[in-house]
């Protein structure tokens, strides 16, 4: 606070503070009426879905006519300010929360927009938010400056710049979908990720399934085995660079490690019995999974490091799905243990056992949140599959989508968003079968298909890349 010194006190002096005295408090008045965020009015509301999304202009990007020369002969691409604002919109409007406008209602050309927004032109068309900014070629790199405005508020509120080699123009838009999200939302984003999933193809009888991953939207699919051999449940580790899954070889399951950057394969072992779902703890040490023995199932986990296996469960039951809490601390796993499949809880040693699932029906796949507060499951119940969450505890079940037969939820890094697969009936040849990846919000609205090549299953969200 600013201290005001008064050295004698006369008729001028006493005037002199008195004014400043209303100055301040005026000042003062002007804060507890009108706070903050009236200068920062745009606020969307992450509880609801796309109940109310947030009218949003994003400009294509300028760019000089040497840069868009250049950037045209290395990523053969005729406009790349305009890709990567493409890609911007195209985020922000499937998560549900953001409504972007059509650009051939804009009145500003882009080049103009970067500079200084006419502010009533895009109040004219209900812009809320807008997106403007520039790209141009420098030292063979490419470089990607964006604002974002308060459009009623008159201002900026986020101005960054990236620079980079030209092929991640795609990641950068991601990144930059990224931050407008948390800057408008208050939580991450979660674009600048890789979704890894078991392509699949061929009817039901004989399918040939493949790892693939792909970006978040779909973009730049890759297949990281050839179908020879069975795969099955592949899973990030918390670095994205690793996956763990099963597969088949010869008819016997083992458990593989892959790095996605070199495409070098390691076997972590050959199992007794069937092996299900191996996951990796949230430090990447180890990997949890279940195998069955002697007509019973219990979950183990393996040092990556020594290779040694520890035993967790030792029940005369089938215990099986384990997924690791955020802090390592804990571990929820689906058993029969209680007469039928249900979702429980232990401490990471395998003490502590608490069944958390009593509605109606049969609980499976249980995967715990990165936010560390919910848990997403599957749930069989009169002949419907559905995907839900419920808190730790188990209260507070929450049943987000129903379908004939969907299974296998896996969290977006912000715990904003479950990606999953659904599948869809056969006829008695085997065929007319499809299996399609879909996500929804935690809110259970904006439901949406995920596009893939081919058929698709066993999803699994990687963390954010830009971390």
């Amino acid at each position: 606070m600013e201290r005001v010194t008064i050295k004698f006190w006369c008729k001028r002096d006493v005037r002199r503070l008195v004014y400043k005295m209303k100055k301040k408090f005026i000042i003062l008045f002007l804060i507890l009426i009108f706070p903050l965020k009236v200068f920062a009015l745009i606020e969307v509301d992450i509880t609801r879905g796309n109940l109310n999304p947030l009218p949003l202009a994003v400009s294509p990007l300028a760019i000089d006519e040497q840069s868009r020369n250049e950037f045209k002969k290395i990523i053969k691409k005729e406009n790349i300010g305009s890709e990567i604002s493409s890609i911007v919109e195209n985020n922000l409007k499937t998560s549900g929360l953001f409504n972007p406008l059509n650009k051939d209602a804009f009145l500003q050309a882009p080049e103009i927009a970067n500079l200084k927004p006419r502010f009533e032109d895009w109040s004219l068309i209900k812009a809320q938010a807008l997106i403007t900014g520039k790209v141009t070629f420098i030292d063979e790199k490419l470089r990607v400056e964006f604002r974002l405005w308060d459009v009623l508020a008159a201002k900026e509120i986020m101005a960054l710049a990236f620079t980079t080699v030209p092929n991640n123009w795609r990641r950068v838009g991601h990144i930059i979908s990224d931050k407008v999200y948390e800057r408008l939302t208050g939580e991450k984003g979660y674009f600048d990720t890789r979704i890894i999933y078991v392509a699949e193809e061929g009817p039901k009888t004989q399918r040939k399934k493949r790892l693939a991953i792909m970006d978040q939207d779909g973009a730049n699919n890759k297949f990281l085995t050839l179908g020879n051999e069975l795969v099955l449940t592949p899973r990030f580790n918390p670095t994205s660079q690793m996956v763990t899954y099963l597969s088949y070889f010869k008819n016997l399951p083992r458990v593989y490690l892959l790095d996605i950057e070199t495409g070098t394969q390691e076997v972590v072992g050959d199992f007794p019995g069937m092996t299900f779902a191996p996951r990796f703890s949230p430090d990447g040490k180890k990997i949890i999974m279940s195998f069955a023995k002697d007509g019973k199932s219990d979950i183990y986990t393996m040092d990556l490091e020594n290779r040694i296996v520890d035993r967790i469960t030792n029940h005369p039951s089938i215990d099986t799905s384990p997924s690791y809490s955020p802090n390592g601390k804990f571990i929820a796993f689906n058993s029969d243990r209680s007469g039928y499949q249900q979702i429980y809880i232990m401490k990471s040693d395998g003490s502590d056992v608490k069944r958390i699932s009593f509605g109606n029906g049969i609980y499976g796949t249980p995967v715990w949140s990165p936010r560390g507060d919910l848990i997403a499951f599957t749930k069989l119940h009169k002949g419907k599959f559905y995907i839900g969450v419920m808190r730790t505890d188990g209260k507070g079940e929450r049943l987000l989508t129903e379908n004939y037969y969907q299974e296998a939820p896996s969290w977006s890094p912000n715990g904003r968003v479950l990606i999953f697969y659904r599948e869809t009936k056969t006829d008695d040849k085997g065929e007319g079968f499809s299996a399609k990846l879909w996500s929804i919000d935690l809110t259970g609205y904006n439901e949406r298909l995920v596009k893939t090549p081919t058929d698709g299953s066993d999803p699994s969200w990687s963390s954010l890349l830009s971390e």
